[in-house]
């Protein structure tokens, strides 16, 4: 079953946060918009890349009113020994969310059992916590913020305009689409 306009079901995780220690619940996913990123663990290849290039991307997502949390069942210390110890790691300004007991990883089925490890999951939850957009990627293959951020905006704009749809490639500021009998067989 598709997890698409499901809630997001309870949890309650301890995190690192800007040099502190923080509980995140799925409370705290809820009354604005969030994106969760599942990566597989700490101090590894891809990982870093893609956490270092969503920082890059942070103040976007902030402008948006979304905040963004980074997800591995990792420990939340062992977050902060990475943010410690890599360069790439210490751009990171977003919450790193250990979920050692793999709670929140099977809660957005994104659990790797056998190596209790995540996927690439990313998912994109609505201020309601109803999740708007879930993509699962291989583990060898990384992922572009820019293209998670054009993303957002369109599930955004969606939710401000009812009856509106966003084609594909679409940007902000360009032209959607009105589904209608009419529209049958233009496109």
């Amino acid at each position: 079953m598709s997890l698409i306009n499901t809630e997001i079901k309870p949890f309650k995780a301890q995190a690192y946060h800007n040099g502190k220690f923080i509980e995140v619940t799925d409370a705290s996913l809820k009354g604005k918009w969030s994106v969760v990123v599942f990566y597989p663990a700490d101090f590894t290849f891809v990982c870093p890349t893609e956490l270092e290039d969503l920082a890059d991307h942070y103040a976007e997502f902030q402008k948006l009113g979304v905040e963004v949390y980074g997800v591995s069942t990792d420990t939340h210390f062992s977050h902060k020994a990475w943010h410690d110890t890599s360069e790439a790691i210490k751009k990171v300004q977003y919450p790193l969310v250990g979920d050692p007991t793999g709670t929140i990883t099977r809660n957005f089925d994104v659990m790797i059992e056998e190596e209790g490890l995540a996927l690439r999951g990313t998912f994109v939850i609505n201020p309601e916590g109803q999740i708007k957009l879930c993509e699962i990627h291989d583990n060898g293959i990384g992922r572009d913020a820019s293209e998670l951020l054009r993303k957002v905006k369109a599930a955004q704009y969606v939710a401000s305009h009812p009856g509106e749809v966003c084609p594909a490639k679409w940007h902000e500021g360009e032209k959607t689409l009105k589904p209608s009998l009419d529209l049958v067989g233009k496109i």
